[in-house]
């Protein structure tokens, strides 16, 4: 089966054959805009890992429709003016075909209008952006954020007497929607938010935050928002002697959620897909693929938490099969292609796209993780 999935995909080029005389003659370009430095750099660096393996991998069988596919990474520094520039650059020094740009929201978002303009698909780490004119060009590997909810929702009330919660969130777009759908959503589940409480992903004390938390009466944090700011928040509460507070935590690459467990031990949990803890795959497809991936992801690096990397694979992983679904390297048809993608297994979760579904993940991929004996095992 990895087989027949590896030819169905035969795609690109890796790092290491853009050096070569005449590769750029006759390519297929995907660009990435990623916060390769700023709060964004562990996951977007491994979404770009990801995607340098997967056109690496894809081209050793022969390329997409006779071409090879030249793959060009931008740092953003995760912010997004700086996102405009690099987009901006990528589309009129490179020309690149098609993006697949990292999880800095607002820098896909403030650059969106420019690519739909220039009829450029995208794949994206982050959520969507909010226009429905760029809607229509771009489609999204990320879950939608009511599954993280869900997730930790669900755990909390089968697990715990904890009925009243604090919410943090960073003012990225992600984490911002985050809040909506969490407060929303809370009630719903059984619980009562008594305090929402913002920070800025380098604050370097979180301390009055939480403890408003705390005073509200709050058994658990849930935490919204990736990077460092995970650790501080999990070095604070310890720090304040709270003894009992739980903290729950967003989608993240796994050395600040190991960082942070590292702190709270088991009172630390956070939303895991399950090619972040190998032991919770399911049986068949998914298992198959993801450990197909794990496999090449671990012989160039290691123990690296590998979940931004699986969603960067399976972004190139789409756009090749969009691209061979249409026969053709242009963007609108490749645009239209990817929404009849259904059905189609990754490694970090199965994608099913449609005209009205450009969110591609419909099916809840989380567990709830902890570190437990420095692994991390489902809680």
């Amino acid at each position: 089966m990895l087989q027949r999935h590896m030819t169905a995909l035969a795609v690109a080029v890796g790092l290491t054959a853009l050096a070569q005389p005449g590769f750029a003659q006759d390519t297929y370009k995907i660009g990435s805009a990623v916060g390769l430095t700023g709060y964004a750099a562990a996951s977007d660096r491994a979404w770009r890992d990801g995607q340098a393996l997967a056109v690496e991998a894809l081209n050793a069988k022969g390329g997409l429709l006779g071409k090879k596919v030249e793959y060009i990474a931008e740092d953003n520094r995760s912010e997004p003016q700086e996102a405009v520039v690099v987009y901006r650059k990528m589309m009129s020094n490179d020309k690149v075909n098609v993006f697949a740009s990292g999880c800095v929201s607002a820098g896909n978002f403030a650059a969106a209008g420019a690519v739909v303009r220039a009829e450029t698909p995208m794949v994206l780490c982050s959520i969507l952006p909010p226009r429905p004119e760029e809607v229509k060009w771009a489609y999204s590997i990320l879950p939608p954020p009511r599954f993280e909810m869900e997730a930790r929702y669900n755990w909390l009330k089968a697990n715990t007497q904890v009925r009243k919660i604090g919410i943090m969130h960073d003012p990225t777009p992600y984490a911002q929607l985050m809040r909506d759908v969490g407060v929303k959503s809370a009630q719903e589940a059984g619980f009562e938010v008594v305090a929402v409480e913002s920070y800025k992903p380098d604050d370097v004390d979180m301390s009055v935050q939480i403890g408003r938390i705390n005073a509200a009466g709050a058994g658990a944090i849930v935490k919204m928002g990736q990077g460092g700011s995970t650790v501080t928040i999990a070095k604070n509460i310890k720090q304040l002697g709270l003894e009992k507070m739980i903290l729950l935590a967003s989608l993240d690459d796994g050395a600040p959620l190991k960082a942070a467990g590292e702190e709270l031990g088991e009172r630390f949990m956070f939303v895991a897909p399950r090619v972040q803890i190998p032991a919770a795959l399911q049986p068949g497809e998914p298992k198959e693929v993801a450990e197909a991936f794990l496999k090449i992801w671990r012989e160039k690096f290691g123990d690296r938490d590998p979940n931004a990397g699986a969603r960067g694979w399976d972004s190139v992983m789409v756009i090749a099969k969009a691209v061979q679904l249409a026969n053709s390297f242009e963007g609108p048809k490749v645009r239209d292609a990817v929404e009849k993608i259904s059905g189609f297994q990754g490694s970090f979760a199965k994608y099913n796209f449609s005209p009205e579904q450009h969110v591609g993940i419909t099916e809840n991929p989380y567990v709830i993780g902890v570190l437990r004996g420095g692994q991390f095992q489902v809680k």
